[in-house]
């Protein structure tokens, strides 16, 4: 609180009411009449007050003018109102007869007044102790008991005395363990963390000391707890050596007011146990001993041992978390324990130490850098912790050790609901756990090689990674000033009703009790403050891992910090980066310099770094950053686009570390990056407007092949915007699809005007034939995937005067030209026409007419030729001619009756695909295209469906699979489930196909089954790092579901 001097009400000015407001006070009639109850005011606003020695109310004696002091003291706390009814309360429990009397003793006694009014205005919950225990205030009275910091010997000796034991017996017992000995363990407990919560209101104790305080006085609480347990094990029960290891905020010395206590139990027998065996804590005896250290004498019966330790530990437990009329102490959480709620209670040395050799995830060693034994056998839990730390301090050089952190990152993240997310002091952005996490995974990457950082309090570790030069100064200063903030913020909110909180209330009032109770004016300033304190936690990542990885490189002067390479390449290499003494590379050639360019790479490579961490390919992706920024470093606009956009830098990173197929994109071109300046320009192009740009870029170049190049251009970076929203999540399955047929169908578009123009010598109306492109498969049903050929017909019509050879001869070398330039060489990826599913397939012309088309499939057609007009869709060229042909293919895909046989005929086509087409020894269920449940599955059973009901259900007649799916359902040929199970594996075995062509850049129907390419497709696809492996899981059950429909409804059609 603040040491200002405290005002008291004179009652010549204004009103005692108005004082009263202007003193902070809120309900000021009740406010007043209590006054008068205890003597703090005159009975009436013109009488004089009380003189010394003179009665005052119910109160008894005053002090007359000096009893102002103690309204001036209520008018400082945090809550005046609630301090005034607490301080009432207070004097109405004294025993009648007690010495000395309250009310005098705090107009006496002002170090008295300062704290116990602090506490009443604070803490409602210590003021309700105080008044279930009257004369407790006593204990806040002497100067001497709250100056300095407590001795933790003295306050294990004050909490083992409560429950009876002797705190100088070499193994403590309590004198019972029923709910008396319970009760005044807790008793005990509430005093301690009366006198210490006064000490920190009145600012006489610092943060460091008070959480240091808090977790010796858990400690102490422990160590009574394992005493009473001992008084109620049984005269059976084995010897036992038994260490409590405090983990967590407990270990750290870190302790909040209200936690749960996280501790390991940790048992060894005693080997020769007569009398004297047994030791004070920390006084060893030699092997052979009585006493001595485990085996050395007969073999003890381990299994014993284990089983009474086990029911001690249990009892401390039970002592510690359970209720009784003086509350709880505390709970004991006991699940960082090996193999967690699963794993044994308590376990000896041995066997915690093969458990964290083999079996240990790196959660665990974060979990036990902060270790302490806190109570019990301490030689026990010393050793212990020299047994932990080489584990804990190679933990960053574990395989698993950066995919584990970051999943533990994203859990945290995932637990904290978005409602409170901004309020939350604990786990919010920007809040504690941001700082803990931060300065913890700076001490396990390089706490290995710095003995310095090996230290369990946060902000211990922050001056160590200060000192070390890991962290500039004033950058570890502003990290620590914010992380004691929130420490206060958090304890305050925690001392008002002793309940573990960690949310800042929504209540105005509330907020300005909170404020007032952190020395701050009001509820605007606290709030204002908090977003401060957590806008400078949120730059923690740049600050403690970046920008130090900049200074290791750069020629710069800065502070006393800079990481040797080794160091930055060792936290590189935490952070995710698979080479990283190349990756310092690539950051020393982009920032190093006085060039503007350099100057402004190295302000932004901070904040992208963390973005290139956390995808899947991070060295790929600074890599290619380097590339395209090496390409652009002389253009004005590249820098300042990702320096002022917001957002821009973040998606360039997150698309280049996960998409090879767009990195090589934008390194071929690099100008694309302009897409990344806001969202809204990363949405599709139409169709039409795709047409009309590409049309005007083929009539502007007379050359074909620079005409082509030109358009295939235009389609490059189309592809890179479809690519860059499908990986931003911008994008569903479907809008990409249809975005990629039409780029598609727009370059075939311009190729072909530019290949009639080429075959008529200039001028395309001058050549005597029409030409129409009729998209098929997934291109007619705009459905196409990234590693897609486009399926297509041709059909051609001559015009007027025209002999047929002529015409057919001209359309043959027009399709020529168009495979030509689509086909040549240059930096976008191929847009590859295949014609095979033509009639008479590879054998047979490459165009026909109309009439020649309808006249072989009058005669010849096979059933799955039917099946594959069921996508044909005009595409590209003469508009009437291509809509002639879909009339003539409407007569063969929606057939009056199905001839017999038709669908027996296409399911053994099926199956000799699937046969012929999935590569031997690969696993089919994960074949996403001809795999049980793929996308062949589900499109035949569509494209049957079709074949039989699409004459009398007009809703079947289109050429997209989704689309389809529902016309079926909404006819009562699908049920709801079966569409459900369909369109779910669809859909997914789409993104697969989708996710390894981004992330690959090689076309690929196989979902790995291993890492790194499961985690690139998982990644690719929207799964955090630490669900990956969920993916094949799903997509079996997704596929398994699908194919099961796909039986049902096919064998129903046959």
């Amino acid at each position: 609180m603040s040491d200002r001097p405290a005002r008291g009400v004179d009652p010549r000015r204004n009103t005692v009411g108005a004082q009263l407001a202007r003193l902070g006070f809120s309900d000021v009639e009740r406010v007043a009449a209590t006054m008068r109850r205890l003597g703090l005011l005159p009975p009436s606003d013109g009488a004089a007050p009380a003189g010394p020695g003179e009665p005052a109310g119910p109160a008894g004696p005053a002090a007359g003018l000096a009893v102002n002091v103690i309204i001036g003291e209520l008018a400082a706390s945090a809550d005046a109102d609630l301090a005034l009814r607490c301080l009432e309360r207070l004097v109405e429990a004294q025993p009648a007869g007690a010495q000395p009397r309250l009310l005098p003793a705090l107009a006496d006694n002002p170090g008295l007044r300062r704290r116990l009014i602090a506490v009443l205005g604070a803490s409602s919950a210590l003021g309700d102790h105080l008044v279930a225990h009257p004369l407790d205030w006593l204990i806040l009275a002497p100067d001497g008991a709250t100056a300095g910091p407590s001795d933790p010997a003295v306050t294990r000796r004050g909490l083992l005395r409560a429950v009876g034991a002797d705190p100088a017996a070499a193994v403590p017992r309590a004198r019972g363990d029923g709910v008396a000995v319970l009760d005044a363990l807790r008793l005990a407990y509430r005093r301690a963390l009366l006198v210490l919560a006064a000490r920190d209101l009145t600012g006489t104790v610092s943060l460091d000391d008070a959480t240091a305080e808090l977790a010796d006085l858990a400690g102490a609480a422990l160590d009574a707890a394992l005493a009473v347990a001992r008084a109620g094990a049984g005269p059976a029960d084995a010897p036992v050596r038994l260490a409590i290891i405090g983990m967590g905020k407990c270990g750290g010395r870190e302790l909040n007011y209200v936690s749960d206590v996280d501790v390991l139990f940790v048992a060894e027998p005693v080997a020769d146990h007569g009398p004297g065996a047994l030791r004070k804590p920390g006084e060893l005896g030699k092997p052979g001993e009585p006493g001595g250290l485990p085996g050395s004498g007969a073999p003890p019966d381990l299994e014993a041992t284990l089983r009474a330790a086990t029911r001690l530990a249990e009892g401390v437990v039970r002592v510690c978390g359970t209720p009784t009329a003086a509350g709880e102490l505390f709970p004991v959480d006991v699940n960082l324990r090996p193999e967690g709620r699963h794993g044994a209670l308590v376990r000896t040395l041995d066997s915690h130490r093969a458990y964290y050799r083999r079996w240990a995830r790196t959660w665990e060693f974060q979990a036990l850098l902060k270790a302490r034994p806190v109570a019990g056998d301490l030689e026990l839990g010393a050793r212990f912790g020299e047994m932990i730390a080489p584990l804990v301090w190679t933990a960053a050089s574990r395989p698993d050790f950066v995919t584990d952190v970051r999943a533990m990152r994203r859990r945290v993240e995932r637990s904290l609901s978005r409602f409170e997310a901004d309020r939350n002091l604990k786990l919010g952005p920007g809040g504690l756990r941001d700082v803990e996490f931060a300065v913890q995974l700076l001490q396990l990457v390089h706490g290995r090689a710095d003995a310095k950082l090996q230290v369990a309090a946060t902000l211990d570790a922050l001056d160590g990674l200060r000192r070390g030069g890991y962290v500039g100064r004033r950058d570890a200063a502003g990290f620590a000033d914010a992380y004691r903030f929130l420490r206060v913020a958090e304890h305050r909110l925690q001392l008002q009703r002793l309940r573990r909180l960690h949310t800042l209330p929504r209540d105005p009032g509330e907020l300005r009790w909170l404020a007032r109770c952190m020395g701050l004016p009001g509820a605007a300033e606290l709030a204002e403050e908090h977003r401060r304190v957590t806008r400078t936690v949120r730059s923690l990542h740049e600050k403690l891992f970046y920008q130090p990885l900049l200074e290791a490189v750069a020629r710069l002067s800065a502070e006393e910090m800079r990481l040797t390479p080794q160091e930055a390449a060792d936290r590189l290499a935490a952070l995710g980066f698979a080479q990283p003494a190349r990756c310092l590379r690539h950051i020393e050639a982009l920032t190093n310099g006085v060039s503007r360019t350099a100057v402004i790479q190295r302000r932004l490579l901070p904040a992208m770094l963390p973005a290139f961490a956390d995808a899947p390919e991070p060295d790929a992706g600074l890599l290619a950053y380097r590339q395209v920024s090496e390409a652009l470093g002389r253009t004005p606009w590249y820098l300042r686009l990702l320096r002022d956009s917001a957002g821009a830098a973040d998606r360039l990173a997150r698309v280049l570390a996960t998409s090879r197929y767009v990195a090589d994109l934008m390194t071929r071109a690099p100008e694309s990056v302009r897409l990344l300046r806001t969202e809204e320009e990363l949405r599709p192009t139409s169709r039409e407007a795709m047409v009309r740009t590409l049309l005007a870029v083929s009539r502007r170049n007379p050359e074909a092949a620079d005409a082509v190049g030109r358009a295939r251009a235009v389609r490059r970076v189309e592809l890179v915007r479809i690519a860059c929203a499908d990986l931003l999540g911008l994008l569903d399955v479907g809008a990409v699809g249809q975005a990629l047929s039409d780029a598609a169908a727009a370059t075939v578009e311009a190729a072909l005007l530019v290949a009639r123009r080429r075959v008529a010598g200039g001028d395309d109306e001058a050549l005597p034939v029409r030409l129409a492109v009729i998209a098929m498969g997934r291109l007619g049903g705009r459905e196409l995937s990234y590693g897609s050929d486009a399926d297509v017909l041709f059909v051609h019509e001559a015009l007027p005067g025209t002999p047929q050879p002529l015409a057919a001869r001209l359309a043959a070398d027009v399709i020529g030209e168009l495979h030509r330039l689509l086909a040549l060489p240059g930096p976008d990826p191929p847009l590859t026409l295949d014609a095979g599913l033509r009639p008479e397939g590879r054998g047979g012309p490459l165009s026909r007419t109309v009439e020649g088309y309808a006249a072989y499939y009058d005669r010849w057609s096979l059933g799955w030729e039917a099946q594959a007009l069921l996508r044909a869709e005009p595409l590209a060229g003469d508009a009437e001619l291509g809509a002639r042909f879909c009339a003539l293919a409407d007569r063969i895909r929606y057939p009056s009756a199905l001839p017999a046989g038709t669908i027996t005929e296409i399911l053994r086509l099926r199956g000799r695909m699937e046969r012929e087409r999935v590569p031997r020894g690969v696993d089919r269920a994960m074949h996403v295209k001809f795999g049980p449940g793929g996308l062949t599955d589900v499109e035949w059973t569509v494209q049957v469906l079709q074949l039989r009901h699409a004459r009398r259900v007009p809703a079947l007649r289109t050429t997209a699979t989704r689309a389809c799916l529902r016309a079926a359902a909404t006819a009562g040929l699908l049920a709801p489930a079966q569409l459900s199970a369909l369109d779910a594996a669809w859909t997914l075995a789409s993104r697969v196909r989708n996710g390894v062509m981004l992330t690959s850049g090689q076309r690929g129907d196989l979902l790995p089954g291993v890492a790194p390419g499961l985690e690139r497709v998982a990644r690719a696809l929207g799964y955090p790092a630490d669900e990956v492996d969920q993916l094949p899981g799903d997509y079996r059950r997704a596929a398994a579901r699908a194919h099961a429909v796909a039986l049902e409804v096919l064998g129903r059609e046959q």
